[in-house]
Formats: C-alpha cells, sequence, structure tokens
C-alpha cells in the first residue's frame, strides 16, 4: 500500500471533536456556545443544585485589613474610592440559607467566581457548604478565588452564556457596588424581571448611597423610561446582613427549615410565591 502519512496528518482527516483549529472556527461558534451551557448544566444537575443566590460586586473591592487569603475570619471589605467605605461584610452566617432537600440544594451561593465581593461571597459560603464560581475568560483581572467549590468552578469564554446560568437557577440576587460588570449583570435579571421574560425574584442592591449615585433612578422616573412598579423591584439594602434578612422575608428560606413548595421540573421555578413576593416589595 503506498505511504499514506500526509492523509493521516493532514486537518482534514482530525475527527471533529479533536480537532482545535476546527472547534474553534467560526463556523463552530454557535456548537461552542452549546458546549458552554451543556458543561456546567451537567456539573450543576449531578450535584443537585436546583436554586442559587446570585451574589454580585466588583473584583476591585479589597479586604480592610489585607488579602482575604491572608485569614479566613469574618472580614470587613470596603470599596475605597469607588463606594466610601460600603458596608459589605460577608461573614459565613451570610450564606445561612443555603439548605439541602433530599438529594437537591437550595441557595447555593454563586458569584463571578473572581476577586473581591465575589471572593468575600465564596469565602462565607466555604464555612458551610458548596458554592459555585462562574468565571469569565478575560485578558486581565480574572483568576478563580480559592473558596469557590473546585468542582463548581467553571470558565466561560461568552459573557451571555455565563449571564444564563447566573440567571437560571436564580433565586434571588444581591448586588453589591460595582463597575461595568456588575451593572450589566443586575440590569440584564432587572429587564428579564421586568419583562416577565423571567422569574419574579427579590433583587436586593446593598449601599443605597453608592447605587443612587450611580444611577439617578429618579432621572428615568422622570422621564416616564421607568415605572413607579419598575423601581419598586430595586429595594436598597444597608449592609450584609440586612441583604440577606430581606430575602428571608421575601421567601428564601433558611438551612434548617423545610421546603415551602416542590420545586417544578430541575427546580427553576422559585419556592416562594410570586404573589407572597410581591405583597413583600409592593410591587
Amino acid at each position: 500500500m503506498p505511504d499514506n502519512e500526509l492523509q493521516k496528518l493532514s486537518p482534514a482527516y482530525r475527527l471533529p471533536a479533536s480537532d482545535l483549529d476546527f472547534i474553534l472556527s467560526d463556523s463552530m461558534q454557535g456548537v461552542r456556545f452549546l458546549l458552554e451551557f451543556a458543561k456546567a448544566d451537567e456539573r450543576l444537575r449531578a450535584w443537585g443544585v436546583r436554586t442559587t443566590i446570585v451574589v454580585l460586586g466588583s473584583a476591585r473591592i479589597r479586604q480592610a485589613n489585607g488579602p482575604l487569603a491572608a485569614r479566613r475570619g469574618r472580614p470587613a471589605w470596603r470599596a475605597g474610592t469607588t463606594s466610601r467605605g460600603a458596608s459589605a461584610a460577608l461573614h459565613p452566617s451570610a450564606a445561612a440559607p443555603s439548605r439541602r432537600v433530599g438529594d437537591q440544594r437550595d441557595n447555593v451561593i454563586a458569584t463571578g467566581g473572581g476577586a473581591g465581593i465575589m471572593e468575600a461571597a465564596n469565602s462565607g459560603a466555604s464555612e458551610v457548604g458548596p458554592s459555585i464560581g462562574f468565571n469569565i475568560q478575560l485578558p486581565r483581572e480574572q483568576e478563580p478565588n480559592p473558596y469557590s467549590t473546585p468542582e463548581l468552578t467553571f470558565q466561560f469564554h461568552s459573557f451571555a452564556m455565563r449571564k444564563i446560568h447566573l440567571a437560571t437557577r436564580a433565586a434571588a440576587v444581591v448586588a453589591f457596588p460595582g463597575g461595568f460588570g456588575t451593572f450589566a449583570e443586575l440590569f440584564e435579571v432587572l429587564t428579564l424581571v421586568q419583562t416577565r421574560k423571567g422569574r419574579a425574584i427579590p433583587i436586593v442592591c446593598v449601599d443605597r448611597d453608592y447605587w443612587t449615585r450611580a444611577v439617578d433612578f429618579d432621572v428615568l422616573l422622570d422621564a416616564g423610561v421607568i415605572s413607579p412598579a419598575d423601581f419598586a423591584l430595586l429595594p436598597f439594602a444597608d449592609d450584609a446582613e440586612s441583604a440577606w434578612q430581606a430575602l428571608v422575608d421575601a421567601g428564601i428560606q433558611a438551612a434548617s427549615a423545610g421546603p415551602v413548595t416542590d420545586a417544578a421540573d430541575h427546580g427553576i421555578e422559585p419556592w416562594f410565591t410570586e404573589p407572597n413576593w410581591r405583597a413583600v416589595w409592593r410591587v
């Protein structure tokens, strides 16, 4: 038989799944998008993650008393010049709502997986159970923090797919001071809730002073581009503790409590009722 090494070495001969040049080509962007969804979704299902509490916030906010990795106490966090010392203390007790019902996990803390506020939230959660880090591939800043559960620490190329995973299982969102990324994720969820494309879930912004200075919501109201009911979707809290209490008031149950209702298929329906949520937030 004639020598066929050239044929076997040709890129055309590679199996598509093992041909990185093909997988990373423009024509395969939709396939890569599907892979980014399926890989994380499969792992989250294997771990029984039914609902999450998503914590948003800047990677640039640093612990007031040195690097978080230096000690696992109860760090005080501040945003320096950007939020004038926002009260963002995220103690292990902040993850208290996380609970397990049978082989399903509810209220699992989920963050963007990076430093700053995200690291603080994963650190608090690590004291009581697993937590999720939805990392994004960036040229700088993004490194997974050491507190998200390794088996639940993901990396995405697509911001869009990362947002899908942040929103799909969310039973609540807590937003600490942040920049463009935090704003993008927060307003994505707000838009989903406002337009009823997403479920009605409680959303709490920590540090009213920061958020009302960063965004003049009164201008939006006066211009008529949002309604008072839209603005009511965005309650504020003074610190982390009052934020978690607001979630409890909205129906998020602590670890020792039993389920309120049976979750629907794969748990992507909230287990607090929409009428109760609307009553709490006066929407």
